[in-house]
């Protein structure tokens, strides 16, 4: 466990429970990334870039266990990847927070396939989507228009991967920070794992609250009790609707964390 200590793996749970930095560096200085941010993907892998596609596929496992979800085939990072032990600043890219498959969103994602009714025939927002699992689940329950939002724009194409694997034409993905953007009407808003820094979770807490109250969304939240989420003033406006014993390779690779819960946003 002492390479484990110095990999990237470790910098990036400790960024996903302490400050988020990278996240609200892109948002400070409001870069825009993916510039066909809003396009539909028309063909599977028609806007990966094959070196990119090389560089995931060579460094990444694809693995359906461990997880809440094993109908849900994803492109993880794992013990078995070189990049798992490797200090974080060898990584090329943008932190991969992608590459996990975090808690919050494995709770999100067997809700979505266990009550497919939530999904079936309606439009998913799945903000902060990382590898995509929470979209995917929509997509197999039925939804009718999907878009997956992540600001790195390698987690998009990561996303792409992910659906090849799970026999899914992609969806649309936007790898612009949304919240920035003019709010569209969504009948859910699904997002995990996202309250892990204080200033985020108040941007969270005031775009979801304006998403319901101007639209009605349905706002869905995964989060296995952080305590920037845990001690926020949305948990007044919070319904808990499940709660997941987690698997125990995800507890081992989540400091210990032993559940997950899906929370239903009522402001």
């Amino acid at each position: 466990m002492m390479a484990l200590s110095l990999g990237w793996r470790a910098f990036a749970l400790f960024h996903m429970n302490h400050c988020g930095v990278f996240l609200k560096a892109v948002r400070s200085n409001g870069l825009s990334l993916f510039p066909w941010g809003h396009s539909p993907w028309r063909r599977t892998g028609s806007f990966l870039d094959p070196k990119m596609k090389a560089f995931l596929e060579e460094n990444t496992e694809v693995t359906s266990s461990g997880s809440l979800t094993p109908e849900i085939q994803l492109r993880l990072l794992t013990p078995r990847c070189k990049f798992w032990w490797q200090k974080a600043d060898l990584w090329p890219y943008s932190e991969p927070y992608w590459a996990i498959y975090w808690p919050g969103g494995q709770a999100l994602s067997r809700y979505l396939l266990d009550n497919p009714d939530v999904v079936r025939g309606k439009s998913v927002l799945d903000l902060g989507s990382g590898c995509g699992a929470s979209a995917i689940a929509a997509k197999m329950s039925g939804a009718s228009r999907i878009l997956a939002n992540d600001i790195d724009p390698i987690a998009g194409m990561a996303i792409i991967l992910n659906c090849e694997l799970n026999q899914l034409n992609p969806f649309p993905i936007l790898t612009k920070n949304i919240l920035d953007l003019e709010q569209e009407k969504w009948d859910l808003v699904v997002l995990g794992d996202m309250f892990y820094d204080e200033d985020l979770a108040d941007s969270l807490h005031q775009w979801l609250k304006n998403c319901f109250w101007t639209h009605r969304t349905r706002v869905l939240i995964g989060d296995p009790g952080r305590p920037q989420f845990s001690g926020h003033s949305i948990q007044h406006q919070l319904h808990k609707v499940v709660e997941y014993s987690l698997p125990e390779p995800t507890r081992r690779e989540n400091n210990g964390l032993t559940t997950s819960t899906v929370w239903d946003f009522q402001p």
